[in-house]
């Protein structure tokens, strides 16, 4: 996965700051990463945001908010408010999943290794906070051939006009 940045178990405990795309200065800016503790992450999220973020679990197909919607804007983290895909890069995988190609910038997601469920796949969490976003796989569309497939609670749309 050449771009992106690969995290280890010991990332959310980083000191100091990490660089991260802005797209609203479209600039490099460096932030302070969020660490919080289930508690204080319990206090801010909903029950589902909670859950899925911070616990790594996964929606259910074509249940999530965002699996079929059509708005245009930039999905952030439901966490820490980082800036993760832009919605020209969504794209139908039939995944029933919002599925993207590539992320806002590939300074904004790592990913790591999950062996969970038997199965060896590739998780994308948040940088900035390290919330789980859901996986990437080598089957997407052109020109990147990735499908960043995510799940809906993870994320909050902000709409943009277009």
């Amino acid at each position: 996965m050449s771009g992106i940045k690969k995290m280890g178990p010991d990332a959310e405990n980083r000191a100091g700051t990490i660089p991260l795309f802005d797209p609203d200065r479209n600039a490099v800016v460096e932030m302070t990463p969020v660490v919080k503790s289930d508690a204080e992450w319990q206090a801010q999220l909903t029950p589902r945001q909670f859950a899925v973020a911070r616990k790594q679990e996964t929606e259910n197909p074509f249940t999530g908010a965002y699996h079929d919607c059509k708005a245009h804007g930039i999905y952030r983290c439901a966490c820490c408010g980082t800036a993760l895909f832009f919605s020209e890069a969504k794209f139908d995988s039939g995944t029933g999943w919002p599925s993207f190609s590539a992320p806002v910038s590939p300074l904004n997601v790592t990913t790591r290794e999950d062996t969970a469920h038997g199965m060896i796949r590739t998780e994308v969490l948040c940088a900035r906070c390290g919330a789980h976003l859901g996986h990437v796989f080598d089957d997407g569309p052109p020109p990147t051939g990735k499908r960043y497939c995510m799940n809906s609670a993870a994320l909050v749309l902000r709409q943009t006009p277009e």
